[in-house]
């Protein structure tokens, strides 16, 4: 799977010559010209890294990222800015940046620091969202609306293949190699008794219907 690249940037000329140089290199690439729908798409793509300008309309970008920080929101992030003054680049690290890049700024670097943050990063978000559920990888607990809930080792590894694959038709097959891996209880029924116990947790009531059976196929997580 590619790492997704999202880019804040006002300046058209900037951020085409940013999502073209990225995507060439192998990124899916995500733009934005404001800050308006960022926290949409934090909630609905696996972002694996924000290119951040600090100079956009109406809101001066390492606030924004500081606030959305407090939030649970903690992807990596890169400032590339015309703020280059030493205090205004300590500034930035002080508000949740993981690398800063001043403009005008060498394309090699851009691909090369981008490459070293998201393999710094390790791939996978602390926090990862999907509605109102929240994985937490630093101490490998899930909430939903800020509620711890308790799972057993297996449940906790499906729920969270379920969650770095959301709306994507995963088979029994797949769950099987990828979940029980070198078990030796492989089997579609094992699978079937381990997500109607999953989802006894998760959605006792059936009312939020996060994991869609799909008939003689598999299961979406939605």
């Amino acid at each position: 799977m590619n790492n997704t690249v999202l880019i804040v940037e006002d300046s058209e000329d900037i951020l085409d010559l940013m999502e073209y140089t990225l995507s060439k290199d192998g990124y899916d690439v995500i733009t934005c010209i404001d800050t308006s729908n960022i926290k949409d798409i934090l909630d609905e793509e696996d972002v694996s890294l924000i290119l951040m300008d600090r100079n956009l309309p109406g809101v001066e970008g390492s606030q924004y990222i500081s606030k959305i920080r407090q939030e649970g929101y903690n992807q990596p992030v890169i400032y590339v800015s015309a703020k280059d003054s030493s205090e205004q680049i300590l500034e930035g690290f002080e508000r949740g940046g993981d690398d800063y890049i001043t403009k005008p700024f060498n394309l090699n670097e851009l691909k090369a620091r981008v490459k070293a943050v998201i393999k710094r990063s390790g791939g996978l978000q602390d926090v990862i969202k999907h509605r109102d559920i929240t994985y937490h990888a630093s101490n490998k607990t899930f909430t939903i609306q800020d509620k711890e809930i308790k799972l057993t080792h297996l449940e906790h590894d499906l729920l969270l293949e379920f969650m770095k694959n959301k709306d994507v038709l995963l088979t029994r097959d797949i769950l099987l190699e990828r979940v029980w891996e070198n078990s030796l209880n492989k089997q579609s029924k094992t699978v079937n008794v381990a997500i109607k116990r999953l989802k006894e947790q998760i959605d006792p009531s059936g009312e939020k219907n996060y994991i869609q059976a799909i008939r003689g196929e598999g299961y979406i997580f939605c």
